[in-house]
């Protein structure tokens, strides 16, 4: 058990049914809510399976007032990836994306976030704390030393939000030792910095991103269009140590 909040609590998945109840609740959130799809998903049983799945731990928020429900209680979910695991899968799913090599040269204990997602009635108070402590829990075990993964903004048309992801480009860009890159450098041009509407551009970025950015987060360098996903994706990046002084986590929709 990673946390307890009861009749709420943190665990990672042991069994093939319990990982069947996450692809499930997967394909609530990102097939019918947010329009996505993808090669391995399954319409008729209603699954969002990827290929990474199997090499992975995914943690488990399970609520259970609800057990008997079609995901088994399962109201939330990481998918997460150590190194160990990104070795047996033969990569992070962020390489599809995003080149890593700066982080997975370096000397970093690395934990990559993804396909995180929640029941919509565990989008606050105890359901989302009780995750953040379930992760927390996990990265102290596993002495993990940068968090990373893919967050989302809806839709595939990144010139629609040029002055937001400008905004993130020249405000939170990571150090040069953390810099990720986009595998397609040319999706959109950035704006100078001085013709940038912050204000706009942070009502415009998404909470989940926002939260990582106030524990001191950084983003990876250009965007990636998902369109099976329906998505535009960055890269963001935190040093855990930012989670040990805040108390806390926020949670990332998918590789988050």
């Amino acid at each position: 058990m990673l946390a307890d909040i009861s009749p709420l609590h943190v665990s990672v998945a042991q069994t093939a049914e319990d990982i069947r109840a996450v692809q499930r609740l997967r394909y609530n959130v990102f097939v019918e809510e947010l329009g996505g799809d993808g090669p391995l998903v399954d319409h008729t049983h209603r699954l969002e399976v990827d290929e990474f799945d199997p090499f992975a731990d995914h943690l488990i928020l399970r609520d259970d007032r609800q057990l008997e429900g079609p995901t088994r209680g399962i109201v939330g979910v990481y998918r997460v990836m150590t190194d160990h695991h990104a070795k047996a899968a033969g990569g992070f799913y962020s390489e599809k994306e995003f080149d890593l090599s700066r982080l997975t040269n370096s000397n970093a204990s690395l934990l990559e976030l993804g396909r995180s997602c929640l029941h919509p009635d565990a989008r606050s108070g105890p359901g989302l704390r009780t995750l953040w402590q379930g992760l927390a829990a996990y990265v102290a075990t596993h002495k993990i030393d940068i968090l990373f993964g893919v967050a989302s903004f809806h839709g595939t048309d990144p010139k629609r939000l040029c002055n937001t992801l400008s905004h993130l480009h020249h405000a939170f860009l990571a150090p040069p030792e953390l810099r990720v890159t986009s595998k397609t450098p040319d999706a959109f041009e950035l704006l100078p910095a001085q013709d940038v509407d912050r204000k706009s551009a942070m009502r415009d970025t998404p909470t989940l991103i926002k939260s990582y950015l106030k524990l001191g987060g950084f983003i990876g360098q250009g965007v990636f269009v998902d369109h099976a996903f329906n998505t535009i994706d960055i890269c963001l990046l935190l040093d855990t140590a930012q989670l040990s002084s805040a108390g806390t986590s926020p949670h990332m929709r998918r590789e988050p």
